[in-house]
């Protein structure tokens, strides 16, 4: 299967109208910022609507629905950890967090006074 997507003239015009919109759509959105804020919102929403259609005609369109669809199918066959699962592993994250933090605060402070021992700067 070759992972390469051919897309023709007409994809191209459909992907270049699409996006035409979209950014008409944002321009006009901040362009006419005197206007109510839900009819502006309502209309960005439309037209992005209307480009995601359009965008969705063409052959790169068509390949990122149908990976979205398989994303989705792979997502249900997930088998997530129980709420005991994922509290026993936080617990052990944040256990190794803290020994780890001490660990390296007593390294640091080891390493400062034999710095200072060696450079004559100790009290």
């Amino acid at each position: 299967m070759s992972t390469e997507i051919q897309a023709s003239g007409a994809d191209t015009a459909r992907l270049a109208v699409a996006v035409a919109l979209l950014v008409g759509a944002i321009v006009a959105f901040y362009w006419f910022a005197d206007q109510l804020l839900l009819i502006r919102v309502l209309g960005l929403l439309a037209v992005a609507g209307v480009s995601i259609f359009i965008a969705s005609q063409t052959v790169v369109g068509h390949s990122v629905i149908s990976f979205l669809g398989n994303t989705r199918t792979e997502v249900r066959k997930v088998v997530w950890p129980t709420r005991a699962e994922t509290t026993q592993t936080v617990m052990a994250v944040m256990f190794v967090v803290i020994l780890m933090g001490v660990f390296l605060w007593v390294l640091d402070m080891f390493l400062l006074a034999a710095i200072r021992m060696l450079t004559g700067q100790g009290g």
